[in-house]
């Protein structure tokens, strides 16, 4: 799975892709993430890549060519891409999609925008999929963007090491517990479910699914 990044912030993706189970993805070379910075292909000696919006407002808006050109470098010739658009204002990002994603595709642009917006002409060059995070507006797309990289990602067989780990696939309790079986804080014992502790895997099941409820 190869993620192509539009962001005017590629070293905010540092952190998070360099540690734990995405940073071993990428040293086993089953996921790679490239940047392309719309200011690298700016036309000007400023490297300035956004204006104030047409008929007034606050904010400043990244201008269309720029994104553009970081977005076909990213597609190149490759046949089959999917272009994702990060907006609040598009559908909703399930463990769904992401799947349908993962199953479809082995490319795929993310652009990530900031300030007031992207020129909305970029959507009418390229075929691409306005999506939500959530109902909320952050100050850029980096977030939006590492968590669709780490959702689509674990549906990639071989990134998670065991597939089964995926709990959307399996009854995952929204509790978990381990060793020790029993301890006590400021003189209160605190124990784990008898239920996981007798093996009777049908009834753990039963048990792990009204928790969901």
């Amino acid at each position: 799975m190869h993620f192509h990044v539009i962001t005017l912030f590629p070293k905010a993706f540092d952190s998070y892709l360099g540690e734990s189970i995405l940073k071993r993805a990428i040293e086993d070379k089953k996921l790679k993430v490239s940047f392309y910075n719309p200011r690298d292909f700016a036309d000007n000696a400023y490297k300035r890549i956004d204006r104030p919006p047409y008929a007034g407002g606050p904010g400043m808006v990244i201008q269309a060519e720029p994104v553009i050109k970081a977005i076909q470098k990213a597609k190149g010739q490759r046949p089959k891409v999917k272009i994702i658009f990060l907006s609040p204002f598009g559908k909703q990002f399930t463990n769904s999609y992401a799947s349908g994603v993962a199953k479809k595709f082995k490319d795929v642009i993310i652009v990530s925008g900031r300030y007031e917006g992207i020129d909305a002409r970029v959507k009418k060059v390229f075929k691409m999929e306005e999506v939500s995070v959530g109902p909320f507006v952050l100050t850029g797309g980096e977030l939006p963007a590492m968590l669709l990289i780490d959702v689509i990602s674990r549906q990639v067989k071989g990134i998670l090491g065991n597939f089964g780990s995926i709990e959307e696939s399996r009854t995952a309790s929204p509790d978990v517990y381990t060793r020790p079986e029993s301890f006590k804080y400021k003189g209160k014992l605190y124990k784990v479910p008898k239920i996981l502790l007798g093996g009777n895997h049908a009834k753990i099941e039963a048990w792990k699914s009204k928790r969901i409820k």
